[in-house]
Formats: C-alpha cells, structure tokens, sequence
C-alpha cells in the first residue's frame, strides 16, 4: 500500500527557486509531501509557469485588490480549503501574514530564511552579514509564528564567507543550501517525525540535528 502524503501548498512572488527545489524532491513517490499547489500574491509571478509545466495546480490572489491584509488572506484560505491542503511552504513569498492567517496553520508552516537565525531577521540578510564581517553565514529553515522570522528551527545549514565575497556571491552559496535543506526539512515535518516544545523542535525524544557545515570552494 502507498503510504499517504501530506497535500501541500507553496506560496511564491517571484520566480520560486526554492519551490522549484521542493517540487523536484517531492517527485519521489516515497516522499511525504504531495506538491498539489502553487499559489502567488503576484499573478505574474514566474514561478506559477513552472509549476503548471510541471503538473502542479498554480492560483494567484492579488494582493493588491483587496483592502488590507486579513480580507487577501481569507481569500487565499478559501483557495487552500478547496485543495485540501494540509501544509503551507513560504518560498520567496514577500507578504507579511496576519496572526489570524498564522494562527490557522500553526505547526503546518515551514519557511526560509537567507541567515542563521536568530542572527540577521528580516531582508538583507547578505549585506548585513557582509558590513558586520562575519565568518559564518547561511540558512534556516523554521515553523512560522505571528513574530517575524521567530518560529521553532527545523534546520540550518552553514557556508563560509570569503574576503572576497560580494553579497551576490554569497547568495548563491547560501541558495545552493537553501535547496538542499529545504526538501530536508519538509519531508521531516510532512512526514510526522517533529514535535514542538516551546520554541524547540524534537524529533521524537531527541532535538532535531541540524545537517553538517559544508565548504564550498571560494570561486
């Protein structure tokens, strides 16, 4: 018997790098997520062409026709609903959401973030950790709560930073993990395998590893 997967959405507002990463993962008929929906704030976002070239039901809510924030999240609820979906993804998705829209998801939403968090919330992630010279930069992947990017850590991954590194450069390293862990850190939640205690992420007994550095080579 085919185990059961967990329906679930990815919201985008641009190309969807990271979705692109997670529909490729979920190819896997062993994989727990189903990738049933791509949904975007945006209508011509270009991460909703690839998805519909690669089978997967794509929406946009325009964020921009409705009055404020908790009315374009009910729409996007009602949209959710009728796919039948059981777990969110932000991917790249550039809207802040309302505690009401969080509050309905809590535990079944995963997102991104260009830093090791704590360090680094919110955007610039790179040139920030570039002005402060830092050594160590990276990603996280983490349950979404009302308090930005505050949620349980499911999983970090580490790149160095080079004397020579530019904030593109350092994104593209950073990327290349983000796509790695991502994938990683859905199959573990989808999959049943986490629990949450306070602001802690377990998998069973033990606290969730997080995968090891990698070096990549300064080019």
């Amino acid at each position: 018997m085919t185990a059961r997967r967990a329906r679930t959405a990815i919201l985008i507002s641009g190309r969807g790098s990271n979705m692109r990463a997670l529909i490729e993962a979920a190819r896997a008929p062993s994989f727990p997520a189903e990738i049933v929906l791509v949904l975007s704030n945006r209508p011509d976002a270009e991460g909703l062409a690839f998805a519909r070239d690669n089978g997967v039901s794509s929406a946009a809510v325009d964020h921009k026709i409705f009055a404020g924030r908790e009315e374009f999240e009910r729409s996007m609820q009602v949209l959710l609903d009728l796919h039948r979906i059981e777990f969110i993804c932000l991917a790249g998705f550039l809207r802040m959401l309302t505690p009401w829209f969080v509050s309905q998801w809590r535990g079944r939403m995963l997102n991104i973030h260009p830093a090791l968090l704590p360090a680094y919330r919110g955007l610039d992630t790179h040139e920030r950790a570039l002005a402060d010279g830092v050594k160590i930069h990276g990603c996280t992947v983490h349950f979404v709560v009302p308090a930005l990017d505050e949620g349980p850590i499911v999983a970090q991954a580490a790149v160095p930073v080079f004397e020579s590194d530019t904030p593109e450069r350092l994104a593209r390293r950073v990327l290349e993990q983000e796509h790695i862990i991502y994938p990683a850190a859905l199959a573990r939640a989808a999959g049943g395998r986490l629990t949450i205690k306070g602001n802690r992420v377990f998998a069973g007994e033990a606290e969730v590893d997080c995968p090891p550095l990698r070096v990549p080579p300064e080019i």
